[in-house]
C-alpha cells in the first residue's frame, strides 16, 4: 500500500494564537501514525511565481502509512480542533498526496 504525504504551506498571521496549534497537531499526528519529514526550516524557491513562497511562509510535510490513514487524521476529532486554531491564526494551503 502506498504511503501518503500531507504537504502544507503556511503563513502564521498570529504567532501567539498559533502556539496552541502545535502541541495539538503533533499529538494528533502521532495518534494516526504520521511523522514529520519537514517542519519549517530554510526554503529556497527555484521556479514559479507564487506569492506563498515569499518570506514568512513555512513548508510542513508529514508522512502517513496510507492515504486512508492520512484522511482519517485530517478528519479526526483531534485534528479538527487543531485545524480550527490553525485556520484562525494563519493562511495557507494543505493537500494530501499519495506516494510510492
Amino acid at each position: 500500500m502506498p504511503k501518503a504525504y500531507v504537504v502544507a504551506e503556511i503563513n502564521v498571521t498570529n504567532p501567539d494564537g498559533y502556539a496552541d496549534y502545535r502541541p495539538l497537531s503533533t499529538a494528533s499526528l502521532e495518534q494516526y501514525g504520521g511523522s514529520f519529514l519537514v517542519r519549517g526550516g530554510q526554503r529556497e524557491q527555484k521556479e514559479g511565481e507564487d506569492e506563498q513562497h515569499n518570506a514568512g511562509w513555512r513548508t510542513v510535510i508529514t508522512e502517513f502509512p496510507s492515504m486512508e490513514q492520512a484522511k482519517k487524521w485530517y478528519d479526526s476529532v483531534e485534528y479538527t480542533k487543531a485545524r480550527a486554531i490553525r485556520q484562525q491564526h494563519s493562511i495557507g494551503r494543505l493537500l494530501i498526496v499519495e506516494g510510492m
